[in-house]
């Protein structure tokens, strides 16, 4: 009948043993993978939502530099959260320039152009002097 087996009693109890021993082991993977995939969809339903604007923080000074949308990738390390009312504050007075990929002015509805023309100079852009390369020659960094 089968054949493939061992004869003798003691061999089929060692594989007995053996085998148990396995499907403990495949039971308790099977168990551990099964709470792995709950726990992921939890966290996937509970996940926090990105905040609707984020402004970008100088790493030396803690100085706001850039004003992003919340799910703009363009964000650096240091960033924290901000209103709506804090994130058009911000671009409007001409503190803090708008993320040039994201665009947050336009999201935001704000017409940089006719501010500009308003208080006579961009109000999100900031002087940057010129540098002297080692070279003497005069370069203006954009």
């Amino acid at each position: 009948m089968f054949d493939d087996l061992p004869s003798d009693l003691d061999r089929l109890r060692t594989l007995r043993v053996w085998h148990a021993l396995w499907l403990e082991r495949i039971d308790h993977k099977i168990a551990y993978l099964q709470q792995r995939q709950v726990e992921e969809e939890h966290g996937r339903r509970n996940r926090p939502q990105p905040p609707d604007w984020i402004v970008e923080l100088s790493r030396s000074t803690g100085e706001p530099i850039q004003v992003h949308g919340g799910d703009c990738g363009m964000t650096g390390k240091r960033h924290r959260s901000i209103s709506r009312d804090e994130a058009r504050h911000l671009l409007t007075a001409g503190e803090v320039p708008a993320c040039p990929f994201c665009h947050p002015d336009t999201q935001l509805h704000i017409d940089l152009a006719a501010l500009r023309g308003r208080h006579g100079a961009a109000p999100n852009t900031r002087a940057i002097p010129p540098v002297i390369l080692p070279t003497g020659r005069l370069a203006m960094i954009v």
